[in-house]
């Protein structure tokens, strides 16, 4: 038996502006702090020997973090595509809505559907490539809407549908 997982299949491309703008902030965040590290490890290297320096090691492994992660902004940030502008049905759940539902327990809790590159589950932003998203989409105000989850199969009602923060 092999340990071979196959390749999980990418991403949606799309992204909000503030998303996109946080991300090109990171980036270049990274590079400066890719500067420090670079000069914290020349200095580390120095002290001599390498196999027993644990600061050369850390800044070793750091630099290594930091590579792969601007790889990552560097390959991915041309791909994105920007939404905008809210979709021409307004009263549908499209990309970019805030939608407050109520469950089966009649306890309502508010999401927003972006991109999967800012997908943030302690402010309720949900990936637009998750379950509830993916069932949520094209649903309007009143619609049932049943959900796959862990704990089994739920349901939630659409109470209100808002491209605008609430």
């Amino acid at each position: 038996m092999g340990r071979y997982r196959p390749p999980s299949p990418p991403s949606s491309p799309y992204i909000t502006r503030d998303g996109f703008e946080a991300l090109s902030a990171e980036l270049k965040a990274l590079w400066k702090r890719r500067a420090d590290v670079t000069k914290a490890l020349t200095a580390a290297a120095a002290e001599g020997d390498r196999s027993e320096n644990a600061e050369y090691i850390y800044r070793k492994k750091e630099l290594r973090e930091i590579d792969r992660r601007i790889r990552y902004l560097q390959k991915r940030l041309p791909d994105l595509k920007v939404v905008s502008e809210p979709p021409s049905n307004p009263e549908r759940i499209f990309f970019g809505a805030w939608v407050t539902l109520e469950d089966e327990n009649g306890e309502h809790s508010v999401y927003r559907i972006v991109g999967a590159d800012e997908f943030n589950p302690a402010s309720g932003w949900i990936s637009m490539d998750s379950p509830m998203a993916i069932a949520l989409l094209k649903k309007a105000v009143d619609d049932e809407v049943p959900v796959e989850t862990p704990a089994g199969k739920r349901l939630y009602m659409v109470i209100a549908v808002s491209y605008a923060p609430p």
